[in-house]
């Protein structure tokens, strides 16, 4: 009876996705990057540390509180006649995404009660490019002949090799290309951490605009605000998952997507019933019916376009001014960095004609938020700096008649402290030859290059069975993993901060744990760390109703699968809640089950191991079942390379 009630969700799942309403293929082409490109998931990692703390920093949207605009080109490519759509409907389009995300559509008064407070001005507009990337003049649109009758989603459209046409630079320009993509795909666009030669979004061109061969119910324009909003780093709102998430705090949890036009108010079926926002442009429901962004999506999007967000350099971008650049301030040029120390450093920059002053900015490179100076020179002496740190830095030139645009980013990296460690722990690079470490005692160690990994090792006891490791005194982005014996316990990963906690109380009798430090994405210092390891008889914490603590925070009940993209093992953090058993199956895209097992838990939250490396490549969904509670994780199988 469990296998069938697998089977049928693994099916459900499956039928989801590939009969989804408005069929918006931006999942399936992710899922194919990943297969085809697996440091893709690297990049959208570490883009998703750089959101969450620019969700901490900037809980209202705007760390900048102004209008960001994005220079847009339009790629037509044409086969037809109707393919070869007027500069009147590209015109339609970009006045639909510039009135959708300032929240001035004449349909936003729709929006009921319930949701209308969430409602959000995302502060974007989108112009078409008057200057091309090499500053010639230009419309904002190319267009070129095709013999192909349709392009399909395998991003050949956006490669001139294949018949299709190269992007612009997509630091500068949010590249869109019009076609028949067929196959009753309306839609889709890369997200943020892809390759900048298919960067971008494509639309089909019975979906684009508003006039001409714009097609009923998906005439309004609104395909284009949906893909825009995955190229912002926006998810579908149902989390392309049963009771998924959408990764945004102020959206109701849906079951799945909503096509058509749901009347209001329509019920979920996940916990808690909550009436959904149908009305998203991220649900899969006709133009017609969707016409708001969340404040939760538009501090997502504001994330990547602001600070060292993985699109903010189109705020600098010259596309939308003048081919002669517009105007007598020109950007400074040369900027860079000297007399470096570990808290110091002096930039400068050239002078720039007619400027009165220069406006320099500053920050962290794991910092959302830039430190703003205005000087009348071409230098500016920092101090206060955190040694072995890479900093960004930019600046611009004030003129009688405007500002200029930010120059080129530039980086810096300041010097090691001049502590010392009285015991490196080399080598303990593996968990074969990790260092006993003193319990109650602080060790100082330091991660000394890109590849260098610190292992410890102390003991529990009948008596005192409960531990907790702390590391303090970062000098760079260290994460630290915990181990009893071979099972993986938790991560303690408090992006570039300057600590690190894990607590663990459990019942087990006496064991031996394992310490694991790493820099993040080859993180390292010649300056030391301090690490304490503890045990205590006490719990370190008020356990209540079995919930499992890391990093000073309580765990979601969440399903964990990781690594992903995966080649041979992976570990699957379990959350069985109150209940002592569960049920996990593996299943491919058709629905078919390849795993199925029974598990036992003794806490809340239980690890597991699994051998995968007999799967072929492809995409599969990850089930865990316990109690009344089902949840899933798509989990995609790549030959590592």
């Amino acid at each position: 009876m469990k296998t069938f009630f697998n089977l049928v969700i693994c099916t459900f799942l499956f039928l989801n996705i590939s009969l989804g309403q408005r069929n918006c293929g931006a999942m399936d082409v992710l899922e194919r990057q990943l297969i085809e490109n697996p440091q893709m998931l690297k990049n959208m990692d570490e883009i998703e540390r750089q959101v969450q703390e620019y969700l901490k920093n900037n809980p209202n949207g705007s760390g900048q509180r102004t209008v960001i605009t994005i220079p847009t080109v339009f790629h037509v490519l044409y086969r037809t006649t109707a393919e070869n759509i007027s500069d009147a409907q590209i015109q339609s389009q970009l006045a639909v995404l510039n009135q959708d995300f300032t929240a001035t559509n004449t349909d936003i008064g729709s929006v009921p009660a319930l949701f209308s407070g969430l409602v959000s001005n995302v502060e974007v507009q989108f112009c078409l490019a008057t200057q091309d990337p090499t500053g010639a003049a230009t419309s904002g649109i190319t267009r070129k002949s095709t013999t192909k009758t349709s392009w399909g989603t395998n991003d050949s459209v956006k490669k001139s090799s294949q018949g299709g046409t190269d992007p612009w630079n997509a630091a500068n320009y949010l590249n869109i290309w019009v076609c028949n993509i067929g196959g009753g795909i309306l839609g889709y666009a890369q997200f943020p951490g892809g390759s900048a030669a298919t960067d971008g979004v494509v639309l089909d061109y019975r979906y684009t605009g508003t006039i001409g061969t714009a097609t009923a119910p998906f005439n309004k324009g609104r395909t284009a605000t949906h893909e825009v909003g995955h190229w912002l780093n926006l998810r579908h709102i149902w989390g392309d998952a049963t009771c998924g998430s959408d990764l945004v705090s102020d959206t109701p949890t849906h079951n799945t997507s909503n096509g058509g036009c749901p009347s209001h108010p329509h019920y979920s079926t996940c916990s808690g019933a909550p009436v959904e926002m149908t009305m998203n442009y991220m649900d899969y429901t006709d133009d017609a019916c969707m016409y708001m962004f969340s404040a939760g999506q538009k501090t997502r999007m504001r994330a990547v376009l602001e600070g060292s967000g993985a699109r903010a350099s189109l705020q600098s971008s010259p596309g939308c001014m003048p081919p002669s650049g517009g105007g007598s301030c020109s950007a400074p040029s040369g900027l860079t960095t000297s007399s470096i120390t570990a808290t110091t450093a002096t930039s400068s920059w050239t002078v720039v004609s007619g400027a009165t002053t220069y406006t320099y900015e500053f920050k962290e490179n794991s910092s959302s938020t830039w430190i703003v100076n205005t000087v009348s020179s071409t230098s500016l002496n920092l101090t206060g700096l955190v040694a072995s740190t890479t900093y960004n830095t930019r600046v611009k030139a004030n003129c009688a008649g405007g500002s200029s645009v930010y120059s080129a980013t530039v980086n810096f990296t300041t010097s090691a402290s001049s502590s010392s460690c009285t015991d490196t722990y080399e080598s303990n690079n593996t968990k074969n030859t990790s260092k006993t470490i003193p319990l109650g005692t602080t060790t100082t160690a330091k991660i000394s290059s890109a590849s260098d990994i610190d292992w410890f090792k102390f003991s529990s006891s009948s008596s005192q069975r409960n531990v907790q490791v702390t590391m303090t005194n970062l000098p760079a982005d260290y994460d630290m993993e915990l181990y009893r014996g071979n099972t993986f316990i938790m991560l303690s990963e408090n992006d570039g901060t300057n600590d690190e906690l894990v607590k663990h109380n459990t019942t087990q009798s006496t064991a031996t744990y394992y310490v694991k430090v790493f820099g993040y994405n080859g993180a390292n210092s010649a300056s030391c760390y301090t690490l304490l390891a503890q045990r205590s008889a006490s719990a370190y914490r008020s356990v209540g109703d079995d919930e499992e603590q890391t990093n000073g925070e309580l765990v979601k009940e969440e399903f964990l699968v990781f690594p992903n993209p995966a080649s041979s093992d992976i570990t699957l953090v379990a959350p069985f809640g109150k209940h002592t058993d569960g049920y996990l199956t593996i299943c491919d895209i058709t629905g078919k089950v390849i795993i199925t097992q029974k598990v036992t838990g003794d806490r809340n939250v239980k690890t597991f191991n699994m051998d995968v490396s007999s799967f072929d490549n492809g995409l599969y969904f990850v089930n865990f079942i316990s109690g009344d509670k089902t949840q899933t994780q798509k989990l995609v199988i790549a030959e590592m390379k």
